[in-house]
């Protein structure tokens, strides 16, 4: 399932990017936005999987927008102005909607949206099932599906398994970085979370194993309730 936010300055035009996403079940939508203010401050503190974003809005422009993400979902343009359709494609959009669109035409895009994150999945299934880190003055090599969570401690995160815990000097933006997307969660400004190490979701925590518990944060608890529609 790919979760996705909308972004639009006109309510009409929200509504009907609405009715078209719930009528597919590929698709979550997670939160929708008439202000791109406060869009880009949702989105500097929680990933969305893909954005369908306006061009022209009052107090910013959907390409500025996009550009100062510090995460890139993959995006597609909803806009009545085509003389944006190349500046679109220079982001690496998706697609690029002129409106009014049809559900015929929505569904076209949301297919190219599908068949790149099905690329992405395949890339994540590498090789590489490990996180590779700086700790104690040396690399330490930690399997993926050892980790249970990790915790910001001021300039350092705690990366933590079920039988020891490593300090790195990493940013949680940067640990994410590294982190499988599909396998790991953020559910608070100090902790990430592995999905299968979840014992039960609730609105304000989460469980892990040995009936150790995490607080969710106001700004995740959307993705916490995105998750707990996929169980």
């Amino acid at each position: 399932m790919i979760n996705c936010v909308a972004i639009d300055d006109e309510p009409l035009a929200l509504e009907v990017l609405k009715k078209y996403i719930a009528r597919l079940p590929q698709l979550n939508l997670e939160m929708t936005f008439s202000d791109a203010i406060e869009a880009a401050a949702y989105l500097q503190k929680n990933n969305a999987d893909l954005l369908f974003l306006d061009i022209q809005m009052p107090d910013v422009n959907g390409f500025q927008l996009y550009k100062e993400l510090p995460e890139k979902p993959m995006v597609i343009f909803t806009t009545a102005y085509k003389e944006f359709a190349v500046q679109g494609f220079e982001v690496d959009a998706i697609d690029y909607l002129l409106k009014p669109f049809n559900l015929a035409r929505f569904e076209k895009a949301v297919a190219k949206a599908l068949a790149r994150e099905n690329i992405k999945e395949k890339e994540d299934v590498s090789p590489s099932q490990f996180l590779y880190i700086h700790s104690d003055y040396k690399m330490v090599k930690i399997p993926f599906a050892e980790i249970i969570y990790i915790e910001a401690l001021d300039d350092y995160v705690k990366v933590v398994t079920a039988t020891q815990s490593f300090l790195t000097l990493l940013s949680m933006k940067k640990i994410l970085e590294k982190l499988p997307k599909k396998k790991f969660i953020r559910i608070h400004r100090s902790y990430i979370v592995a999905n299968d190490k979840i014992t039960f979701l609730q609105y304000r925590k989460v469980g892990l194993p040995n009936k150790m518990e995490l607080p969710v944060g106001d700004t995740y608890r959307s993705t916490v309730a995105a998750l707990k529609k996929q169980e």
